[in-house]
């Protein structure tokens, strides 16, 4: 349970960190920046695998490079459901969705030493 606890703390200071590195993603306060980070978590869990393979197809022809798409929408739909949660656009998104991630990876790899 503290290690649920503690990723789901981390990825809340990648999201904020994210806000803070790029200018097309706006988060409020700590306190949305804490709901985002759950639905990011709920959705990278629950949705996220179904559109995989839903997707496959599209995902085999771009060698992969569609699941960057994939997170893109799931970065941008949990950002149309936070209230005081923003990012200007799909692309911006996507860009969000990897940034977020390398920081997430190098807090986690962090906290593990």
């Amino acid at each position: 349970m503290l290690k649920l606890l503690l990723v789901w703390l981390v990825n809340t200071v990648a999201l904020l960190a994210v806000a803070y590195l790029l200018p097309s993603v706006h988060v409020e306060s700590f306190g949305t920046a804490l709901i985002a980070a759950l639905l990011l978590g709920l959705a990278n869990a629950v949705i996220r695998p179904i559109l995989i393979l839903l997707t496959l197809p599209a995902t085999i022809l771009t060698l992969g490079l569609f699941i960057f798409v994939i997170n893109g929408l799931i970065f941008l739909g949990v950002a149309h459901l936070v209230a005081g949660f923003q990012v200007l656009g799909f692309w911006h998104a996507v860009g969000a969705s990897i940034v977020f991630s390398l920081v997430a990876w190098i807090l986690s790899s962090l906290l593990q030493r």
